[in-house]
């Protein structure tokens, strides 16, 4: 089928498919090439293509020119449209050079060799041919990651508007954290893997609040006991949102982390700095820096000299020591501002 992969075990052998109407040469090449490749062979242009039905993938097929019924660059000019991931070498003699040349043009052959053909080269073409072939699946499979990517960003930007327009208070909030957690993170050295991680989390860190009724986000006035403590959940529905995401990429414990403290004092599962992880540290200090620079319904902004001091204070107990020292240098000697800060992708 076009669209099926050839993933091959790294014990495996690549799968060869030889044509020709010379038996006795169809069973030369199979005693020499067996111990490298899985070799299947055809006497026909047709059988060829209902062994490539059958039996394919193949990694490489290897055609002569001149065989009764569908010659070879017809056979392999079909392979190319059916087949395109199966990497196609024609046999011909020198008489045939002409149309061997042609049909490499048109893109229907990789290589084309003449025959009688050594060996050894035949061995090392084939070589070539796999390495070719696994060349292009990586090619075709780094296109396809980029595209989920171009997906992902989409996805998280359209989670990042729902949660703030449930929340009139919580608008760019998400963005401005994740610009000065992205600073932070560049500053500490973080890798790109380590800051493409922290950029996902920050723009997602509030997603657990879509599970807030909108009238606690928005009521003024002092929040009751127990409604605050629906508030201090979002981190752990947010963390259960997205737990199923690759363990290897940690946005999910970011996410529940970013409101626990060094000291243990925080939220929701009180963890103290040895088990909280660095993005989280990170995107802690830019939170608390943007929400008390941001108003809210039950208070105005305290703007950017009360949150540096707020950070000041407790480097070290509540914040991590090194993020926190980072983001005051970033305020006080690299004119850092949280308004219009731009998120790299």
């Amino acid at each position: 089928m076009p669209d099926q992969d050839f993933r091959i075990a790294e014990t495996a052998k690549y799968r060869v498919l030889l044509v020709d109407d010379d038996q006795n040469l169809l069973d030369s090449f199979r005693r020499m090439l067996k111990d490298e490749f899985d070799i299947f062979s055809a006497e026909d242009g047709q059988e060829a293509l209902d062994v490539m039905d059958t039996c394919g993938p193949f990694t490489v097929i290897v055609s002569d020119l001149k065989m009764p019924g569908m010659d070879g660059i017809e056979l392999l000019s079909r392979v190319s449209r059916t087949h395109p991931d199966t990497v196609r070498i024609l046999l011909t003699g020198h008489a045939d050079m002409q149309a061997a040349m042609d049909a490499s043009n048109k893109g229907y052959v990789y290589r084309f060799l003449t025959k009688p053909c050594p060996p050894d080269l035949l061995r090392l073409t084939l070589s070539d041919a796999c390495r070719h072939a696994q060349l292009l699946r990586d090619q075709r499979e780094l296109f396809a990651l980029k595209h989920c990517k171009v997906l992902l960003e989409g996805i998280v930007r359209g989670f990042s508007t729902l949660v703030e327009a449930r929340d009139a208070y919580l608008a760019g909030h998400q963005q401005r954290v994740t610009a000065l957690a992205l600073a932070m993170g560049r500053e500490m050295g973080l890798s790109a893997d380590e800051l493409d991680t922290l950029r996902i989390a920050g723009l997602l860190h509030d997603i657990g609040k879509v599970y807030v009724p909108a009238d606690f986000l928005n009521r003024p006035g002092i929040l009751r006991a127990e409604e605050l403590s629906v508030i201090q959940m979002h981190p752990e529905v947010g963390y259960d949102i997205l737990k199923h995401l690759d363990q290897d990429w940690p946005v999910a414990v970011i996410i529940r982390q970013h409101h626990e403290r060094m000291d243990g004092s925080g939220y929701p599962q009180g963890l103290n700095g040895r088990f909280i992880t660095q993005g989280a540290r990170i995107l802690a200090v830019a939170d608390v820096v943007d929400a008390m620079c941001s108003h809210r319904p039950y208070r105005p902004s305290l703007g950017i000299t009360a949150a540096l001091a707020e950070i000041e204070k407790n480097r070290g107990r509540l914040y991590d020591e090194r993020a926190a020292n980072v983001c005051l240098m970033l305020f006080r000697e690299r004119g850092y501002r949280l308004e219009g800060a731009l998120i790299e992708p």
